[in-house]
């Protein structure tokens, strides 16, 4: 009986040619020529118990995000036959992405690009595997990118779930043949997950009757992703002897939304806990695209499963012999420490087992049970406290050499959301260089939750110095690593990355504070580009002081700016949506501040020299560096004003005069008016350098005749002078529980208007 006839499924030949195609594209894409647009390793394995072997080709994640590889099968494996023809063994699904990752999964263009029905299937949390048949009747398992034993004594993930699949067979009565000639000629690969925590536990428990090869795809081995619907992969299930999936369907995206959000408040479907949901509908490539194809996109809850995976690795972390690293849930997270600590002393078996995999989930559980409350109501009372685990202030730390495009991402950045972006080079300190770049990078905190640590930070003394000297002002920060990637397995990807980056470095000529390529030594500025690159130290996130980072994006050097700056606000928005706001930004958007980086945003420097006296005698600047050190727009003259560098206008205040009267104002005032202050001083949390923004750079569209105003006194003024002279009147202070502020007020503002519908100046603000 056909695919057809049983169970209403398509059938369909490979085409020979399309093919052959592609193969030749990957093994193009494999050799890694320097055109090449994509990187693809291909692996050859011998099958068991055949005469042939398969090649599988695999991708780097980030690839999965460019617009024209050759297919986006997430597992793929090929032959050759005896003809010289290539044919697809394996397909796996087209890479799929979680809601908001990209803009594909952005609902708006999910509400407009896709149609019902809309299957809901529960996310399985195992390992994928693949079950397909060869042209000599041999039945083929494949994990997501191999096949057969591994050279250690462990099992693979493929032989246990080969054991698995010879299991269930025996159940319904069938065989491998029969079952590798069914899938041979039905040109299909079935897709399952493999649940079993005898073997490997991962978050959510699968014991007993619960453990097996969960069916949740039946896949054509063909170029173009096609696969069969939730009925017909429920009746393949029944015939063949694998655990189904549940599956269901929505009609509109609005209930779609409306049930995923719902799940997501309580954790739970069905009385089981789910980490989230994978959801299957016809999707085309925009409103002109007549034709409608095969689409999946994901929703994955965070919490508690985030929680459970730092209590798996601080576990871990004891076990080795390794401080824990607690990220996020710390209150809670150190009482699951203790808890462990006394399960490992108590059984010292519990921590071999665990090092394999095994005992994760009983752990979690036993601590659970021992305070008497469940993973989503630890969150819930989190939240509800303002212990939500959530990042309040972020530095994103690049781990770059010369040339890599960290600043011109960065200011794509600036563009995007008006982050703060500090520059090392714009730092003029002759002595304490590394404490003054960190102590603008936490003045800037205080105006943005989100900084750019904007220098190579290529050696671990550097990342080191940089977390131990914001972590001194600001502990609760957290720290992300953009990793530009100087390895790759078996390629001179440094030759490659030495090469494009003088490219890069040339072509922007004098363009930079330091480097001058257009009138530099050219010789001598290739000798200092080599210095970077031989001392550059890579990332290790499982040692000091790399493990302090609470979020790798890793980056390649050899793609261009445009697609790193993607890659990196893709993961920031999956893992800090909180801090971005709700919509990713268009490709239009992302294009449009890639090009303002390339292309309209230049360097220029002054020195503000400020004047003696106090705040009565006190002019706006305009500062990016507390070293009073500025980046300006050029003036250009014709077409529209460009987007300004310049971070605020304000006025700058003297700290010792405000640090005074801050002091004596709250020396004679009762205990309880003074807590909140000596909080702030305590914990060093007073601002070190203070001032009274005019003009904010977020407001630059909004306020554009206020911005005029200021950058039109700007250009007026001589270089090394002030721009005016302002009287300020400290009117008195005010605070709440997160932040604490002096209104003040100017006794003649001399046409100078703030920006802002209060005058104040930031004391300081708790976290």
């Amino acid at each position: 009986m056909s695919v057809t006839e049983r169970y209403g499924a398509l059938y369909q030949e490979q085409d020979q040619n399309e093919v052959n195609e592609l193969v030749k594209a990957l093994t193009d894409g494999s050799k890694r020529g320097k055109k090449a647009a994509f990187s693809c390793r291909k692996s050859e394995y011998e099958v068991d118990n055949s005469k042939l072997s398969v090649h599988s080709w695999k991708f780097q994640d980030w690839d999965y995000k460019k617009r024209d590889l050759p297919t986006k099968a997430r597992g793929l494996f090929t032959l050759k036959t005896d003809g010289g023809n290539s044919m697809i063994v394996t397909r796996g699904y087209d890479k799929f992405f979680n809601i908001d990752e990209v803009e594909q999964t952005r609902w708006s263009w999910i509400e407009e690009n896709t149609k019902a029905p809309y299957e809901v299937t529960m996310k399985e949390n195992g390992c994928i595997i693949f079950i397909s048949g060869l042209p000599d009747g041999t039945l083929l398992v494949c994990s997501k990118h191999s096949t057969g034993a591994r050279g250690d004594a462990s099992a693979s993930h493929s032989v246990v779930g080969d054991s698995w699949v010879e299991r269930q067979l025996k159940k319904v009565g069938k065989t491998r043949d029969q079952f590798a000639k069914f899938l041979y000629n039905a040109n299909v690969t079935a897709v399952a997950e493999l649940c079993d925590d005898s073997f490997e536990e991962h978050i959510l428990a699968y014991e007993g009757d619960d453990a097996g090869l969960y069916l949740h795809g039946v896949n054509l081995n063909l170029p173009v992703f096609a696969t069969w619907s939730g009925p017909q992969v429920h009746a393949f299930a029944d015939d063949w002897g694998f655990k189904k999936i549940e599956i269901f369907e929505k009609e509109t995206v609005s209930e779609l939304k409306g049930f995923l959000e719902g799940v997501a408040e309580s954790g739970e479907w069905n009385g089981r806990a789910v980490e989230g949901f994978v959801i299957r509908c016809k999707a085309r490539h925009g409103p002109n695209d007549p034709e409608w194809h095969d689409w999946f996109f994901k929703y994955k809850f965070e919490e508690p499963y985030l929680m459970y995976r730092q209590w798996r690795e601080v576990t871990k972390a004891i076990i080795s012999g390794r401080q824990p690293r607690v990220k996020k849930h710390k209150q809670i997270t150190e009482k699951y420490i203790a808890y462990a600590r006394e399960q490992l002393r108590k059984d010292p078996a519990i921590g071999k087992a665990f090092q394999n995999n095994h005992g994760i989930i009983a752990m979690r559980d036993g601590f659970l049970a021992s305070i008497g409350t469940s993973g989503h109501e630890i969150v819930k009372a989190e939240e509800a406290s303002g212990e939500d685990g959530k990042a309040k202030s972020l530095v994103l730390v690049p781990i770059a050499t010369i040339g890599c495009g960290k600043t011109t991402v960065a200011l794509g950045l600036v563009k995007l959301f008006g982050v703060g972006h500090i520059q090392n080079d714009n730092i003029s300190a002759k002595k304490g260089k590394p404490q003054a770049f960190a102590g603008a990078i936490v003045t800037a905190l205080n105006e943005h939750p989100i900084c750019i640590a904007d220098r190579n930070n290529h050696q671990k003394r550097e990342r080191k110095q940089l977390f131990e000297d914001i972590g001194k002002y600001n502990p609760d920060v957290q720290y992300v690593a953009l990793h530009y990637v100087h390895y790759k397995p078996g390629e001179d990807v440094v030759s490659k990355i030495r090469e494009k980056n003088q490219q890069r470095i040339f072509d922007r000529g004098d363009n930079h504070q330091t480097i001058h390529s257009g009138t530099g030594d050219k010789q001598g500025i290739i000798g200092i580009m080599e210095g970077f690159i031989k001392r550059f130290q890579a990332l290790d996130i499982e040692s000091d002081p790399d493990s302090q980072f609470d979020l790798v994006i890793d980056l390649d050097p050899l793609a261009d700016s445009r697609e790193n700056l993607e890659t990196v606000v893709a993961k920031l928005h999956e893992h800090y949506p909180y801090l971005l706001g709700e919509d990713m930004p268009s490709a239009d958007d992302l294009d449009e501040a890639n090009q303002w980086a390339l292309s309209d945003y230049t360097v220029d420097f002054k020195h503000v020299i400020g004047k003696s006296g106090g705040p009565s005698n006190a002019g706006p600047s305009h500062q990016k560096q507390p070293q009073k050190e500025k980046a300006v727009v050029r003036p250009t003259s014709g077409g529209k004003q460009k987007q300004p560098v310049v971070e605020y206008y304000g006025v700058r205040l003297r700290a010792p005069i405000i640090t005074t009267a801050l002091d004596q104002a709250f020396a004679s005032k009762p205990a309880e008016f003074s807590q909140f202050y000596l909080q702030l001083k305590k914990s060093r949390r007073i601002q070190a350098i203070f001032h009274i923004t005019m003009a904010h750079r977020v407001n630059f569209k909004k306020q554009a005749e206020l911005w005029d105003h200021y950058e039109k006194l700007r250009q007026e003024t001589p270089d090394g002078k002030d721009m005016d002279e302002l009287e300020v009147k400290l009117e008195r202070v005010v605070w709440d529980n997160r932040v604490m502020a002096i209104v003040a007020s100017l006794v003649d503002d001399k046409g100078h208007e703030c920006g802002n519908q209060f005058m104040h100046v930031t004391v300081g603000t708790a976290d």
